[in-house]
């Protein structure tokens, strides 16, 4: 918001029209092209890591403990992965190439031994005084400053229309960014490609929250048999439903439910747990 829409405490016409349109085709999306996400009864045990905006739920198993988990997309907000390392003592392979993440990863590096001073903040960017860093510490933690896709190369990454949003994305046409947005230039790696460079054999649990590329990454990832006992994904496109998005986000989870998977969880509003056999 300008600051003189701020003085006069009126929303610009213009501004306020254009808000009013993307909250409309928002709620139609939603309405006309709710994709079929049904959520399986299930017994297995569930447990909740992390702040309110960043945290993350799966099954509780004992097999995490010093285990290696993949995640991808730090972000501004580390809650989960800290909070993970720190209970099961896992190694995260942590994979970001956005400059700010990248920044907020050597912030918290920074302060390893250190604890918590504040609450989380209600929103997607902490505070480093937000973390208990106290029981982890290098060893828990390696990030790779690429890019998770379906094919390995230097391609644009387009930034967030808002600038005080740090997510990007490899999607030229995606949600909040199109194909006028600026854009950076990163380097990206495939599935099978990340564990051979971290030497995993397997992997126990993934979190894909890398704005919208989710589904080709899930696509590519079961294509190449790579099955994750559990991935947390966060399918992206249901903040601007469409035809086209409703589509490509049913193809993944139809493609996980015929490899096995089950949809056992929903955090709201697009956070999803799958599991494939018992973990």
């Amino acid at each position: 918001m300008k600051m003189n829409d701020v003085a006069s405490g009126v929303l610009h016409p213009a501004r306020f029209g254009a808000r009013l349109a993307r909250s409309m085709k928002k709620i139609l999306g939603r309405l006309c092209y709710p994709p079929d996400l049904k959520v399986s009864p299930h017994h297995y045990p569930l447990k909740r890591l992390g702040s309110a905006y960043g945290g993350w739920t799966f099954v509780d198993s004992p097999g995490l403990r010093n285990s290696t988990i993949i995640s991808c997309g730090l972000g501004e907000d580390a809650s989960f992965d800290i909070e993970f390392a720190d209970e099961f003592d896992a190694r995260m392979i942590l994979v970001d190439p956005t400059p700010r993440a990248i920044q907020h990863y050597h912030e918290i590096c920074a302060n390893f031994g250190r604890t918590a001073t504040r609450e989380y903040a209600p929103g997607g960017r902490q505070t480093i005084a937000s973390y208990d860093l106290s029981g982890v510490s290098a060893k828990n933690f390696t990030l790779i400053e690429r890019a998770l896709w379906v094919r390995s190369g230097r391609l644009k990454f387009f930034c967030p229309q808002n600038q005080t949003h740090v997510s990007h994305t490899l999607l030229e046409d995606q949600g909040s960014h199109h194909i006028n947005t600026e854009y950076i230039e990163v380097e990206a790696l495939t599935i099978d490609q990340l564990l051979l460079m971290c030497q995993c054999q397997s992997i126990g649990m993934i979190k894909l929250d890398i704005e919208g590329a989710e589904i080709e990454v899930i696509i590519d990832m079961i294509n190449k048999k790579i099955y994750p006992d559990q991935i947390m994904v966060e399918y992206d496109e249901l903040a601007y439903l469409n035809r086209k998005n409703q589509q490509r986000i049913m193809s993944a989870h139809q493609l996980l439910l015929k490899s096995g998977y089950s949809l056992i969880h929903h955090d709201q509003p697009s956070n999803f747990l799958y599991v494939r056999n018992r973990p």
